[in-house]
């Protein structure tokens, strides 16, 4: 389903959300946990330069790299009561 994009090899931390930003790099930011503790800055932590397609979904795969799933757009309607 989904296909490998860059390989980047990124090194994920515990405590920290991985995404690719509006730039095609990789960045993370720190999670928030409860009240007291907010969420950190995004910081970038690999430059990959993807050109990012519309009506795809990138991400973080389990080995550090950039992939793209095609977005399921569409579908059953829903009925109404």
């Amino acid at each position: 389903m989904a296909e490998k994009v860059a390989k980047v090899g990124v090194r994920k931390q515990s405590g920290y959300l991985y995404f690719v930003d509006k730039n095609g790099n990789v960045a993370r930011a720190k999670m928030a946990r409860g009240k007291k503790m907010k969420g950190g800055k995004p910081e970038v932590v690999a430059k990959a330069g993807v050109k990012k397609k519309s009506g795809y979904l990138y991400f973080i795969d389990k080995s550090g790299d950039i992939s793209a799933a095609k977005m399921a757009r569409g579908g059953k309607k829903k009925k109404r009561r």
